[in-house]
């Protein structure tokens, strides 16, 4: 007979300290029947796809043919959702009072991490991996430069799952002229758990992590991975640099190589763990680049897969959509248990 963990059977709230929120777990819950479509099935690609507008030698949609690339590749998007050139609003259509509206100005850029089509980023070498973290690290050298750049999230959307419109490995950039969301909440929380401790919350995250030592994923002299205690999504995984920078710029090469071996190990274990390419969003949070003092920030690679099970989707209904409210059926201990085993932590 299995012996029960400790986990297993929760029912509990947790406090999210960076977003200041209750995450109901109500893991009683996991084993409920489901009527739904399976998804998350691996679909076989070609190294080569003719039709792709990101493959080598191939034309966009804009008319511009992508060069014969071999290594990294970065262009600015063809259908960008801000632009340098988005139409300026005369003083009446800005309007001054409850509403308001602006030009969405900005540079969105595309990433392909590969030329070939059918590989992932944790398919390539480390080497390779930690060459596009360099290369996303020169684009932040020249948006903290540019005069109308405030922000910059850079995100990879990966699988059908999340609606991602071309399988060819890549990511995305979108710079703008004000500071994301997820970047004013983060930060207002380390303003003000660092006037009520004295402590920096990044840290005091990491070090509770460590002290409770279940929910690390992965570990190296340069970085860490776990779920952390106030997971949203049944497999969100955060990774960290050991080392505090608040953008990607002031990270050494070598810091970058362990971050890579870390989001390779990491990604890795979500697909042995389904046996399948593992779909997920994941953003790399960093502070703004509007010229303010940011040093208590702590960037790091968030994942948020869809997937609660294998092929069951985590779907965004009623708490979530209509209450801004996370309800998980799961306990981050029992998913970062699945997925030690696949690093060496079990």
């Amino acid at each position: 007979m299995n012996q029960e963990q400790p986990w297993e059977g929760k029912w509990e709230k947790r406090w999210h300290p960076l977003r200041q929120e209750w995450v109901v777990y109500a893991a009683h819950r996991n084993s409920r029947p489901w009527n739904v479509e399976i998804v998350g099935k691996t679909v076989q690609l070609q190294e080569y796809d003719p039709g792709c507008y990101l493959c080598p030698g191939n034309p966009r949609i804009s008319g511009q043919r992508n060069p014969e690339y071999r290594d990294v590749f970065i262009f600015e998007n063809d259908h960008p959702v801000v632009g340098m050139n988005a139409p300026d609003l005369s003083q009446e259509e800005a309007h001054s009072g409850l509403y308001k509206k602006a030009s969405a100005k900005g540079i969105a850029k595309v990433v392909c991490y590969d030329p070939r089509h059918n590989v992932t980023l944790t398919d390539l070498e480390v080497g390779d991996i930690a060459r596009v973290f360099m290369a996303l690290r020169e684009e932040m050298f020249f948006f903290a430069a540019h005069p109308a750049v405030r922000s910059v999230l850079i995100f990879e959307n990966k699988g059908d799952i999340v609606g991602v419109s071309n399988p060819h490995p890549h990511c995305q950039i979108y710079a703008t002229d004000f500071v994301f969301n997820v970047n004013r909440k983060e930060l207002k929380a380390m303003q003000e758990h660092e006037r009520a401790t004295g402590r920096n919350i990044f840290q005091d995250i990491i070090e509770a992590e460590k002290k409770d030592e279940v929910r690390i994923i992965a570990e190296n002299d340069h970085a860490i991975a776990f779920i952390p205690f106030f997971a949203r999504f049944a497999y969100e995984t955060y990774i960290f640099p050991k080392k505090m920078h608040a953008t990607l710029i002031s990270m050494s090469d070598a810091e970058l190589q362990g971050l890579a071996e870390i989001y390779q190990l990491v990604t890795r274990a979500f697909d042995a763990n389904f046996k399948v390419s593992f779909p997920y969003i994941m953003a790399i949070d960093q502070a703004p680049v509007d010229g303010g003092d940011y040093a208590g920030y702590h960037m790091h690679l968030n994942f948020c897969p869809p997937l609660r099970q294998p092929g069951l989707q985590k779907y965004l209904a009623g708490p979530e959509t209509g209450a801004d409210t996370f309800m998980a059926d799961t306990m981050p201990e029992e998913k970062a248990a699945e997925l030690r085993r696949f690093t060496g932590r079990a």
